[in-house]
């Protein structure tokens, strides 16, 4: 019998047939899935190859010089073996884009020059029926799966193609999952264990560092209060699970607490553990290692960590990170929304083959009510298709928890059991540790002026440029803080702040009588908000949404030193504040004197949803509304970009490995964008423009780095003037300015 082959191993020249590779994705894509699915994604896994039965790629595999398309063969066979099936339409789907990702849907009118599903399924191929001596499929039921669709749904139709969508996905990621770990193995590659945690030998860490703790105080006594609640609701079953506890009330470590004891008592796989923003992450994953030790192999996956970068790490370590943030078989993952979303509503290949492994995890969301309003809809209908069908458990977590019960029963799938684990909030007054007072309109002098009184201030303000005017109007021992700043420096100043307070403290416990040369003034954009662990006296925070006010809140008197502190809420004149969390938050402040109550913060949200119900309503996991209105979804067309800004990232060479790096990209065309992601900064395209007509950037494939090291400085980031500096008479360095628009020199 003639042997097609499917791989061949160069390094010792043995071949794999295709009818071997099938069953081994078939069998492995099975394994994988939950039921009803099992039977779908054996057969996508059988038939995914079949193209390689024509002769013109058994010709390409045997060294000729041909082009040969085999992914739309297996996706023409699903849909013409079974007609008017939709399951047939789902296996097509993924067989269709198990290399290049997920094909729009298109329309029954395209042409076979056309990329979509339908014009791939109209192609003619090369003769592929030797498949049916090879390979036989398994039953399924298209009526069982339709019943399974529509459940939990409300015969509305459009949520109906969402969970379409999400199951398409899911298949895919089964498919090509298996796949990738078949032809890897047999093609020699070498196969990393998963990175394994002891849930139970870390419970047990936890548990030692919290009894380690003594309450004496009120406060103290307040928080462990707080937290058994948490620990209460372990036993309870649910899907969703929300722990409101307010800024300063030890929510991490509780949460941590609570997954591993529910993975633990519910035999999850996995704890994903999700952060809003990558700055967070440094400081959570650092407290969890210093914990755990041993016991826990973390993976970190994020767009700013490399491991291999990370002197801390082994070289074995780093490259089973590598390989396991591939498709996420690790234990205890920490990653960001942007990646876990993007992984659960993208098209591509390399993001949505994780998503198998989500099933059977408690995942926890930090900081739940940052998720962006224009993908709310999707968000919530992706973690609840992950906790109600795939046998996983989530967290919401937060110090602001909006109502997401009605908006889960709006915008996602109906019966959705929700959990609140912190039922009586009798004890959040105790963590009220400010006072909230608006000032009106304030120019910038009298807010400096104001900071500078205090023996350590932190001014946050909406734009970039604002931080800048604000930092050079300060005297003393000032910081700046904000993405004009490489990740790198941000980290390093953060450092130095947390030092330097820290000494602040110890010298004057109690604030008083402290010199100007020892005050300290901290200016920064939002991103010092959440997660960053940082006590000052007084905090000075630009008019905005409450939620990010009341973030600001919790960098002042954090630990509670002082019975109260004060956070000063502003409007600058030349602001231009008019969004609408802003002009929200305005009517907030004048109708509630404590704006951290649960009554001010439930209806700030309940106002906010409800004002933009027809921006979160537009979008969902099959695109946009009325983009999908049958079984044709449109995947590469859906825009889900969590980082919803218009922001360019800039490399700036600050360093001899960056330096290397770039010259690796110039000769070579290709860079490890992860390792240069701590030396990048962010910055608009009107600003990459004003750079690049003075010629101090260059780029290769995408990637944008800065030549001129004038144009940046470590205390404040990217410049975009630059600086000549010339020696006086008497030694003096001097700073000649050339504004990028010309107009003279200043001294």
């Amino acid at each position: 019998m003639l042997m097609y082959i499917a791989h061949i191993n160069e390094k010792d020249d043995n071949y794999q047939s295709v009818e071997e590779h099938s069953y081994n994705v078939a069998k492995l894509a099975e394994a994988f899935s939950i039921q009803p699915m099992g039977n779908v994604v054996f057969n996508a896994g059988l038939f995914h190859d079949v193209g390689k039965f024509q002769a013109l790629f058994q010709r390409r595999i045997s060294g000729e010089d041909v082009r040969v398309e085999h992914s739309g063969c297996g996706a023409q066979l699903c849909v013409k073996n079974y007609p008017n099936s939709l399951l047939g339409f789902v296996m097509a789907y993924c067989i269709a884009g198990h290399h290049s990702g997920l094909p729009n849907g298109g329309s029954k009118n395209d042409t076979a020059d056309m990329a979509t599903l339908y014009g791939r399924i109209e192609r003619e191929y090369e003769d592929y029926s030797a498949w049916k001596g090879s390979l036989s499929a398994k039953p399924f039921s298209d009526s069982q799966f339709i019943s399974f669709l529509t459940a939990d749904c409300n015969n509305d139709k459009r949520k109906i193609i969402d969970k379409l969508a999400f199951w398409i996905r899911y298949c895919f990621s089964c498919l090509t999952d298996a796949d990738t770990i078949d032809s890897a193995g047999f093609c020699g590659e070498d196969i990393v264990a998963p990175m394994k945690t002891d849930f139970k030998r870390c419970l047990m860490r936890l548990n030692e560092h919290f009894n380690s703790f003594e309450a004496h105080t009120v406060l103290q006594k307040k928080r462990s209060a707080i937290q058994a609640q948490v620990f209460d609701g372990v036993q309870q079953s649910g899907e969703i699970y929300t722990i409101n506890m307010p800024t300063g009330s030890g929510k991490t470590l509780c949460s941590v607490k609570f997954a591993l004891e529910r993975a633990i008592a519910a035999g999850k796989k996995r704890i994903i553990y999700v952060i809003p923003y990558n700055s967070i992450i440094d400081q959570t994953a650092s407290v969890f290692e210093g914990i755990f030790g041993r016991d826990m192999e973390l993976l970190r996956h994020q767009s700013t960590f490399s491991y291999s970068d990370d002197e801390q790490y082994s070289s074995e370590y780093s490259v089973k990170a590598k390989y396991n943030s591939e498709n996420w078989q690790a234990d205890f993952i920490i990653t960001t929304a942007v990646q876990f979303f993007e992984t659960i509503c993208s098209h591509q290949k390399s993001r949505l083959r994780k998503l198998h492994n989500m099933a059977d995890s408690i995942i926890v969301f930090d900081e739940v009510h940052q998720l962006p309003l224009k993908y709310l809809r999707p968000c919530l209908q992706a973690v609840t298709c992950v906790t109600k069908y795939l046998n996983a458990q989530a967290v919401f977590m937060t110090a602001t928890m909006p109502d997401f019960k009605p908006l889960l029963e709006k915008y996602s799938f109906a019966n959705t059991n929700v959990v609140d684990l912190v039922r009586d909030k009798k004890d959040f007054i105790y963590f009220r540790k400010c006072h909230y007072d608006f000032w009106a309109q304030q120019d910038r002098e009298f807010i400096v002026q104001q900071a500078l009184e205090a023996p350590s201030a932190l001014i946050i303000v909406n734009k970039r440029q604002t931080a800048r005017d604000i930092f050079s109007l300060c005297t003393g021992e000032k910081y700046h803080l904000s993405t004009y700043m490489t990740a790198r420096d941000r980290e390093r100043t953060i450092s130095r702040i947390k030092m330097r307070l820290s000494s602040l403290a110890a010298d004057y416990p109690d604030w008083k009588n402290v010199p100007p040369e020892r005050r300290i003034c901290v200016v920064s954009t939002s991103l010092i908000e959440a997660g960053v662990d940082l006590d000052f006296y007084t905090v000075y925070r630009e008019l905005t949404g409450l939620d990010s006010i009341l973030q600001a809140g919790g960098r002042c008197n954090r630990e509670g030193h002082r019975e109260y502190g004060d956070v000063h809420i502003f409007e600058l004149p030349d602001s231009g504040n008019d969004d609408i969390k802003t002009n929200l938050t305005r009517s907030i402040i004048e109708k509630y004197e404590t704006l951290d109550s649960e009554e001010a913060i439930r209806e700030y949200y309940d106002r906010l949803f409800a004002i933009n119900d027809q921006q979160i309503d537009k979008m969902g996991m099959s695109g946009e509304k009325g983009a999908a209105v049958n079984i044709s979804i449109p995947f590469q067309d859906i825009d889900m970009n969590m980082i919803d800004s218009p922001t360019i990232s800039l490399v700036v060479m600050q360093d001899e490995a960056c330096r290397k790096m770039i010259e690796g990209l110039r000769f070579s065309g290709r860079a490890n964008v992860r390792s240069l992601q701590k030396y990048t900064c962010t910055i608009y395209c009107y600003e990459l423009e004003q750079l690049s007509k003075q010629g101090v950037v260059d780029d290769c494939n995408g990637i944008i780095w800065l030549t001129d090291e004038k144009y940046y400085d470590e205390k404040i980031g990217i410049i975009f003037e630059g600086r000549d500096y010339i020696v006086g008479d008497e030694g003096d360095i001097m700073s000649i300015t050339v504004p990028s628009e010309g107009g003279g020199i200043i001294l």
